[in-house]
């Protein structure tokens, strides 16, 4: 049960947050010039954050700053008629102090809500964080807190995963653990696949979105409940920006906005098996870089993202220039003799003319889709027909219009597709038969190696500690013990 303190601490954040709320009598937008909390924002024409780095909340990507956490923040800034700056971070504590000490307007950057904090208030929720055990494969399963109790556990200190275990340890007084402030989950997860640690617990999205990258860690068990990851905002600070951020979240959620986002960054919790995630892993340090020049000459030439065409063609071909099907399509790309022949490419098994050929058939398709299709939808479309055709697409976009759906919505037309192997819609349809099903599997197929090519490349650092890099002792040393209360 909850003590007294902590009760009064929950409603304490409870009225605060409905305080904020009632404050906001229209949109953030559309607040009087009079309201003391944004005058000084809009004056000056940007909102200052304190955020942590960090690959799922904010860095530096091929295009410039990104990140689930930087895009909604950018979001809030233009809903303010504002631009946005940040102030990045490492340690969770660095950030709190910027809005403490009143040199950001707020603070974000993976926080979890903290009811033992007295000198910050939070935002409304804007996803549930669930800790979780993960352990090096080989070890006995590790699925109850007991099963923990003779292994080297880490995490990270500060984190709302450092403070499951803090309540855990409430219950089960032997348990104990090390932590340092400045791991990042990757380091954790790495001192985990080499022997330095048997455990770590993080979020469960972070090891989503890095189990890729480190085949040897298991899922273990969800440690406690679900954490919420907020915004932070100074206890003295004007009530006003946090109501609007509040009034923000609440329009995000309700427009489908927030969710469009989770799914972008968090949405991928199946991406491979563990055979899959090794092999592929391996095929992106053996196969691909031979081919990156060619992936991205076609991408200047085509307008694609050459991680999208350097998906596709791991999907036709696992990368292999003399791949041939018993149908006779060859090649990187995999091109039949009258589409290549169509794009002008004389020799099928040249992986340049093939990447070429297939980029160009890939846009070829784009152009021929009704005008209408929007991003991201139409290129799943073209994914889509580039694998079944596009006589079979448009008659799957037949069905959704039949059906009533938006023939314009991969998500209706993802739908539809499977039906064109019944007769009872086959038979109606233009082109006939299609084992449409496939067409599903092979978008989402590519969907995932593109958002795993794309986590790779923002995460470089991380993806060079494939190989076989050693941690030296001074990089385990900052690990500090956290003993057991027995």
């Amino acid at each position: 049960m909850l003590d007294l303190a902590m009760h009064l601490r929950l409603l304490r954040l409870a009225l605060t947050t409905l305080l904020a709320a009632a404050t906001l009598a229209c949109p953030a937008e559309l607040l009087p010039r009079g309201s003391s909390g944004l005058d000084p924002i809009r004056h000056r024409d940007f909102l200052q954050v304190a955020i942590r780095n960090g690959p799922l909340t904010y860095y530096e990507g091929a295009q410039g700053p990104t990140g689930f956490e930087y895009e909604l923040l950018h979001r809030f800034a233009r809903s303010l008629g504002v631009s946005l700056s940040v102030t990045s971070h490492t340690a969770i504590a660095d950030v709190y102090d910027d809005i403490t000490t009143r040199n950001a307007d707020f603070a974000a950057g993976a926080l979890s809500l903290d009811a033992d904090r007295t000198d910050v208030r939070y935002s409304q929720p804007l996803l549930e964080l669930q800790p979780l055990v993960v352990y090096r494969r080989g070890l006995s399963p590790v699925r109850t807190l007991d099963d923990l109790l003779d292994l080297r556990i880490g995490t990270v200190a500060g984190s709302g995963s450092a403070e499951a275990l803090a309540r855990q340890q409430q219950t089960v007084p032997a348990l104990g653990w090390r932590e340092a402030e400045n791991l990042s989950v990757a380091d954790l997860l790495e001192m985990v696949e080499r022997d330095d640690l048997d455990a770590a617990v993080l979020y469960s999205h972070q090891f989503t979105l890095n189990r890729l990258f480190f085949p040897n860690v298991e899922r273990g068990f969800a440690l406690g409940r679900p954490q919420t990851l907020v915004w932070a905002f100074a206890d003295d600070a004007p009530l006003t920006l946090q109501a609007a951020a509040n009034a923000f979240i609440r329009r995000q959620r309700q427009n489908g906005g927030l969710d469009t986002l989770i799914g972008r960054y968090f949405g991928h919790d199946a991406y491979l098996e563990y055979v899959g995630a090794r092999l592929f892993i391996r095929h992106v340090g053996q196969r691909l870089p031979a081919f990156v020049p060619d992936f991205k000459a076609a991408a200047r030439d085509t307008g694609f993202d050459w991680r999208l065409l350097a998906a596709l063609g791991y999907q036709e071909s696992h990368w292999e220039p003399d791949a041939t099907s018993p149908t006779g399509v060859r090649g990187l790309m995999m091109l039949t003799h009258p589409t290549a022949r169509e794009v002008g490419i004389d020799d099928r098994l040249d992986p340049a003319q093939s990447i070429d050929g297939g980029a160009r058939y890939l846009r070829h398709i784009e152009s021929r889709l009704d005008e209408a299709i929007q991003e991201p939808d139409r290129t799943f479309m073209a994914l889509a027909a580039y694998n079944v055709g596009l006589g079979h697409l448009f008659d799957a976009r037949a069905i959704v219009r039949q059906r009533g759906g938006n023939p314009d919505r991969w998500a209706d037309v993802r739908e539809a597709l499977p039906l064109l192997a019944q007769r009872e819609w086959y038979s109606q349809a233009r082109h006939g038969y299609a084992r449409g099903g496939e067409p599903v599997i092979y978008v989402r197929n590519v969907r995932r190696y593109y958002e795993i090519l794309k986590y790779v490349q923002r995460s470089q650092q991380q993806f060079d500690r494939l190989g076989e890099r050693v941690l030296e002792a001074d990089e385990i040393a900052p690990l500090d013990v956290v003993a057991p209360l027995l």
